[in-house]
């Protein structure tokens, strides 16, 4: 069975380009961003990488750890980091994970258990389900996770939003309509009575009998 939302994160210890770490302890008591990319030297992950470098101070104001994972050697992690920065005027400080034995990968359900133990001979093909992003929260208990084809650069502007709304609704009995940015109206859950509705947020709108909107909470 595959890690699903809600499930605890995978807790592991590794070799990166800031040292060892042990992952729980690493998130601490804040948010974790953990993304993979199947190997060094691609064009979409140079660019990836280098547009979380650009976007790092939004996800440090949302209290949110962004780290990096590819099977390859923190040795090669080291020499991209040049590249990234030609690419994208982005230099990466954020820690990149060394999966050479492929154990994180596995781990995350990234590659299936019969893939080897060695990242060595293997090309972008061979690990092409290592394109994946984890949302974890506070808890360890995974928020959200997405995977992309390896031709699709990844939109981080849409992991910025979904950790608003997941920060939100976490604190509020609210949910976030389609295309929901910070600052719009949002839907009130069904575990609110009308009644409670009114001394929690005020007016709201009835779109339908089971659709309550009303303005962001601030609180």
């Amino acid at each position: 069975m595959g890690l699903r939302i809600n499930d605890t994160a995978p807790d592991f210890t590794a070799e990166t380009t800031h040292g060892t770490i042990h992952f729980h302890e690493w998130i601490g008591d804040g948010w974790a961003v953990l993304f993979s990319h199947p190997k060094n030297f691609t064009p979409v992950c140079t660019t990836e990488l280098g547009a979380m470098a650009g976007l790092e101070g939004e996800f440090k104001k949302r209290n949110a750890k962004i780290i990096g994972i590819s099977v390859d050697p923190v040795q090669d992690h080291l020499r991209w980091k040049d590249d990234i920065e030609k690419a994208t005027g982005f230099r990466v400080d954020y820690p990149l994970i060394g999966d050479k034995d492929l154990r994180v990968a596995k781990l995350y359900d990234m590659l299936p258990a019969e893939a080897g133990d060695s990242s060595e001979g293997r090309t972008p093909a061979d690990n092409a389900t290592v394109r994946s992003v984890y949302v974890i929260g506070p808890d360890k208990k995974i928020k959200l996770i997405l995977t992309y084809p390896m031709t699709t650069g990844r939109n981080f502007d849409e992991i910025l939003r979904a950790i608003d709304s997941i920060q939100l609704t976490a604190k509020h009995q609210v949910a976030t309509p389609a295309n929901w940015k910070q600052g719009e109206d949002v839907i009130i859950t069904a575990a609110v009575s009308n009644e409670d509705a009114v001394k929690r947020f005020g007016a709201f709108d009835t779109i339908l009998p089971y659709l309550r909107k009303t303005k962001q909470p601030t609180a």
